[in-house]
């Protein structure tokens, strides 16, 4: 060990745990083992890790931190804001919230806001960053980091996300081993980068196992309930319909179990359904929703951690952090039907 301040990501190698993992023990968290608490805790003392300073007062900056996203009206975004609010309290930082619709003309109207507010950095969710936005954001020496990107960053952009291509992948390989042939798949708004590596991670599964790629099997949509269930609908229309439907989110899939209550289909007797998130909810649906889980409060915290550290002068070791995904089995997938 040298003198250098220990990393969250050392301290995580040497318990043999997530970078999260270690954040939760750092924040109080409950979801964690006594033993592997008592292990972090151990490293984290031995190695005398320090949580990050709150930013140094400036003269013309003041003591907040920004969080720009398109939409809040959902348990994902819900997630990410009670992560950020967490770790910027904890750093002694007010949190200003722009809700932005995914309209260019309040992403500008945050932008002329944001130095006169003081702020000293920001959180960026799911927004298309333009090059000018870029430009904008460093002429005014703002700090930023980008959750969940609609495109992929540029070389440089400090980011966080999750596994999607992987996650997607285990998803299609989950309902595959079950004995489906014809899985259907339902992908968000095509433009974003999450979308698109889903709908890739499920190509490849059906590929690594031999299956053709159907493109009427194919659909995209908004990420919502009336989104899944209108695609499911078309899905379930065509005359050799899937036995199985990898959802681009949970919203999605409540949608396509309304579709099967529509056209008389059991879940999963006669048609298995996979979401991706395992919002709050998925494990109250009926049945219970098996889905991958992506660790969103994980990547509030990542993200809110990250840009501490911007402000405070430190440098990265990666500019990109993808977060793992997880299969929550539960009662919506079964075998295929005969």
């Amino acid at each position: 060990m040298t003198d250098a301040r220990p990393t969250l990501a050392f301290i995580a190698r040497a318990a043999n745990v997530s970078v999260p993992t270690v954040s939760k023990v750092l924040n109080g968290h409950s979801d964690i083992s006594e033993e592997t608490r008592d292990r972090i805790e151990a490293l984290l003392t031995k190695h005398g890790y320090q949580r990050p300073r709150a930013p140094r007062r400036k003269a013309h900056r003041g003591h907040l931190m920004d969080l720009v996203i398109n939409e809040l009206d959902s348990a994902w975004g819900l997630s990410i804001l009670t992560a950020v609010e967490q770790v910027a309290e904890a750093a002694g930082l007010s949190l200003v919230v722009s809700v932005v619709h995914n309209r260019s003309s309040l992403t500008r109207r945050w932008l002329g806001a944001v130095t006169s507010r003081g702020s000293l950095g920001a959180i960026l969710v799911l927004s298309d960053l333009t090059a000018e936005q870029q430009a904008e954001l460093r002429r005014r020496t703002l700090p930023f980091v980008v959750v969940d990107g609609v495109n992929q960053p540029p070389p440089g952009v400090p980011s966080v996300g999750a596994t999607n291509f992987s996650g997607a992948y285990n998803a299609t390989d989950h309902l595959i081993g079950l004995g489906h042939r014809r899985v259907g798949a339902i992908g968000g708004p095509e433009q974003l980068l999450c979308s698109r590596a889903r709908v890739a991670g499920y190509r490849a599964a059906l590929e690594a196992a031999g299956l053709p790629a159907d493109r009427d099997l194919v659909r995209y949509a908004n990420f919502q309930h009336d989104g899944g269930m209108r695609t499911a609908q078309q899905l379930l229309a065509l005359p050799d319909r899937p036995t199985a439907v990898f959802a681009g989110n949970d919203q999605q899939a409540t949608g396509v179990y309304e579709a099967a209550r529509i056209a008389g289909l059991r879940i999963p007797d006669d048609l298995s359904v996979i979401g991706f998130d395992d919002l709050h909810y998925a494990e109250w649906t009926s049945p219970p929703l098996t889905t991958m889980r992506q660790p969103l409060f994980e990547m509030g915290t990542t993200a809110a951690q990250i840009l501490l550290r911007l402000i405070n002068g430190e440098r990265l070791d990666a500019p990109r952090i993808e977060l793992a995904t997880e299969l929550v089995l539960r009662a919506s997938t079964g075998p295929a039907p005969r």
